[in-house]
């Protein structure tokens, strides 16, 4: 090992990497916005709308009170305004168009029924004229959804319950052959990548199978500061085997360094010289699906904070709530907070809160209020209303109403 970091180091190099390392200005713009999703490389989306569409959330936990339709622009706007494209990233994701050429060899795998799931490559095999079908339709008449293609009153059937139109868009979208032209709602419309993507991307001569690889390993190394093997593999989800003979392409030819941080039991590795802040000034809540938690064994290494989603466990089992939301303050995960967005009542409802072990002193409280307040307004709800025992919320109760320490 070259080197060695303390665990305080190493978490400090991860949050800064990760777009915490200051507190960011005020209000943010189009290019805080560009900025933020390059040193990302990847946003999650995911369904599940208990406070806001998770691919939101994450750019205010960094940015703060900034226009989310800022990033319907970057994503879903006119081809000329595009800086993003939706694929299979980390689970399926926005991406920066300047990774489109990285992904290809993913979309060339699905095409040929690899890394996708089994059932549709079985449905590639062998319904290929209902593929055929679908793509003749997008090419004649544009951005279409599931919907609007299917031919079916009854969807149950044996692919998920989906229609076999859905599954055909699926497999397609997987192969590269049509890309996420807008959303409506949340149905994703799909078209022909070179009637939504720019063509200076699409141009783009195709790298390696090998050199893909490699620069994915790169990105995730400088999003997540310092990382073992296993948490730049898991950045963009490549396989152990794609993984491991990159970076030893990359720790070889110096674009890589091996060193070893504290209490971790696999070598570590950053893309830099690390240029580690003395402190951490951002104080934000976290999305479930925030690439600063998601890897949840890294999460624990990091911050000795072991983190799972109970959206799908049983009421009766759960710990810590159904969308619960970590607490980053003073450069560590000093709290959880299940929280709702009730728009109806016009208020962002707090159901529960947690200490960690090293609990959150008076200035600690102050911030989580201030944070609660922020992700109220830029929700557009009135109101933070306490759900939660009046012990359990006493301080924060405190805080919020008073604006004193807590």
């Amino acid at each position: 090992m070259s080197f060695s970091l303390s665990l305080a180091q190493a978490r400090r190099l991860a949050l800064s990497a990760q777009g915490f390392g200051k507190s960011p200005a005020q209000p943010p713009t189009l290019a805080n916005l560009k900025r933020m999703l390059q040193r990302l490389g990847v946003v999650q989306i995911d369904s599940v709308n208990a406070l806001v569409r998770s691919h939101y959330l994450p750019l205010f936990s960094r940015l703060g009170d900034y226009p989310a339709d800022l990033l319907d622009q970057l994503a879903w706007g006119k081809r000329r305004q595009r800086r993003l494209f939706e694929y299979w990233g980390h689970e399926a994701s926005l991406l920066p168009l300047e990774l489109y050429p990285l992904m290809r060899w993913r979309m060339a795998h699905a095409a040929d029924g690899k890394g996708i799931y089994r059932q549709l490559a079985t449905f590639g095999r062998e319904r290929r004229e209902v593929i055929d079908r679908v793509l003749a339709a997008v090419r004649e008449r544009g951005a279409l959804g599931a919907g609007s293609l299917s031919t079916r009153e009854e969807r149950a059937g044996p692919w998920w319950d989906w229609s076999e139109e859905k599954h055909a868009l699926e497999w397609l979208f997987a192969a590269g052959e049509v890309t996420v032209a807008g959303r409506r709602g949340f149905e994703r419309l799909y078209d022909l990548p070179e009637r939504v993507l720019p063509a200076e991307i699409l141009d783009q001569a195709q790298p390696s199978e090998a050199e893909a690889h490699q620069g994915l390993l790169l990105h995730a190394a400088g999003a997540l500061g310092v990382a073992t093997e296993q948490d730049l593999r898991d950045y963009f989800r490549l396989s152990p085997q794609q993984s491991k003979a990159a970076l030893a392409v990359l720790v070889e030819d110096g674009r890589l360094q091996a060193c070893a941080v504290q209490g971790w039991k696999q070598p570590a590795y950053v893309a830099d010289v690390p240029r580690i802040p003395r402190r951490i000034e951002a104080s934000a809540l976290l999305s479930p699906f925030d690439s600063l938690v998601w890897a949840r064994d890294r999460t624990e290494r990091l911050f000795d904070f072991r983190y799972r989603l109970e959206i799908y466990t049983p009421a009766h089992k759960r710990v810590y709530g159904y969308y619960v939301l970590p607490f980053l303050h003073d450069g560590r995960i000093a709290a959880r907070l299940d929280l709702r967005a009730e728009r109806a009542h016009g208020r962002l409802a707090v159901h529960a809160v947690h200490e960690e072990a090293m609990g959150l002193d008076e200035a600690g409280y102050q911030a989580l209020a201030l944070s609660l307040q922020k992700l109220a307004n830029w929700l557009g709800l009135a109101q933070v209303q306490l759900n939660c025992p009046r012990a359990e919320g006493s301080r924060l109760r405190q805080a919020l109403l008073s604006g004193v320490p807590a």
